[in-house]
């Protein structure tokens, strides 16, 4: 089941508080493109994209739009001042040689390890990998945002992953509708939990176990 506009905006925004001054961040499509619109005034941050954009503002306002400025799925973007252009090969270079400080992606699934699982669903026609494999593996700190379950209600979050993998035990941290989870060397922990929901509630929906953290967060 899709989400509404507010909950993906209430995601989005807790995404943009992992970022910080001077970083260089790529974003996927879906939820983490609306990333830029949270940003507090005044962060000096550079998005890049895998089309060749360093330098993505917040989405243009309605008629607003500049039909050659897009980003790596297609959608309208803005740029901000000190913006650069370049060729994909240039954009993945960046990625390459560890240029990137965050990449911020959606997922179909994750695992209690971190294994990362967002290309392809098998049977099913895409556009192609794109550059998610090699952000997994060079981005220094890798986020997914995604719904807890899928639209048949089974969980996303999982002990192992069904789905081929993008990258193995990649992913840093989880941000859904729900709470907010930390991947470590030791596992899943929940630290943060979205209002109204409750962690027996997360746990009914997550399928692999989790430890909580000694002070949960509660975002309203």
């Amino acid at each position: 089941m899709g989400m509404g506009v507010e909950i993906r905006d209430r995601i989005a925004k807790r995404a943009a508080e992992e970022i910080k001054n001077g970083m260089i961040v790529n974003l996927g499509i879906g939820i983490p493109s609306l990333v830029p619109n949270h940003l507090p005034a005044g962060t000096n941050v550079m998005f890049h994209a895998e089309n060749g954009i360093t330098g993505m503002g917040p989405s243009p306002e309605k008629g607003k739009e500049d039909e050659n400025l897009c980003n790596a799925g297609g959608f309208p973007v803005s740029v901000v001042k000190g913006a650069s252009y370049c060729d994909s090969t240039i954009a993945f270079g960046m990625i390459r040689r560890g240029r990137v400080d965050m990449t911020i992606l959606g997922s179909l699934q994750v695992s209690e390890k971190g294994d990362l699982a967002n290309w392809i669903v098998p049977g099913k026609k895409v556009p192609g990998m794109g550059g998610a494999m090699e952000l997994a593996q060079k981005a220094r700190k890798v986020i997914v945002l995604m719904n807890q379950t899928d639209k048949y209600g089974n969980s996303k979050i999982v002990n192992e992953c069904s789905l081929p993998l993008t990258s193995a035990r990649c992913v840093d941290m989880i941000i859904t509708e729900m709470a907010v989870f930390q991947i470590t060397n030791h596992g899943l922990t929940l630290t943060e939990l979205f209002a109204p929901h409750s962690i027996h509630a997360v746990r009914a929906k997550t399928g692999c176990g989790f430890t909580i953290a000694g002070n949960v967060r509660v975002i309203n």
